[in-house]
Formats: C-alpha cells, structure tokens, sequence
C-alpha cells in the first residue's frame, strides 16, 4: 500500500493506492488509509486551525489486474 500527501492551496489531499491478489473488497482498505491519514493530519494540526474539515473520501478508481 501506498499513502501519498500533497500540500495544495485550500488543504492536503490524501491518496492511497493499493493492491491486492486475492478475490477482496481491497477498495475498503484504501478508504481506510485515507481516513487514518486525514485523522491523523487533524490530529496534528488542530491547534493551528480549529476550522478543519475532512471531506470527500471516495473511490476514485478500481480496476481488475490479473496476475502473471
């Protein structure tokens, strides 16, 4: 899995890529580590900004890769 943060003008937008090999909602760990990810910026930053709100969590892409 994979977690990426980038800085941008109006917050953090927060990706995570994942993979999987087995017939799973993979999808939903993914989800969850954008979730954890975004908690855990708040977490850090609530201090400095009390205005803080985590949105738009969504799927943007799964796709079906067979193995070799």
């Amino acid at each position: 899995m994979d977690v990426a943060l980038r800085v941008e003008d109006n917050g953090i937008e927060i990706e995570a890529r994942t993979v999987c090999t087995d017939k799973t909602g993979i999808e939903m760990e993914a989800l969850t580590a954008v979730a954890v990810a975004a908690l855990a910026v708040w977490d850090m930053c609530k201090a400095v900004d009390k205005g803080m709100r985590i949105r738009d969590v969504r799927l943007l892409e799964k796709t079906k890769e067979e193995l070799q």
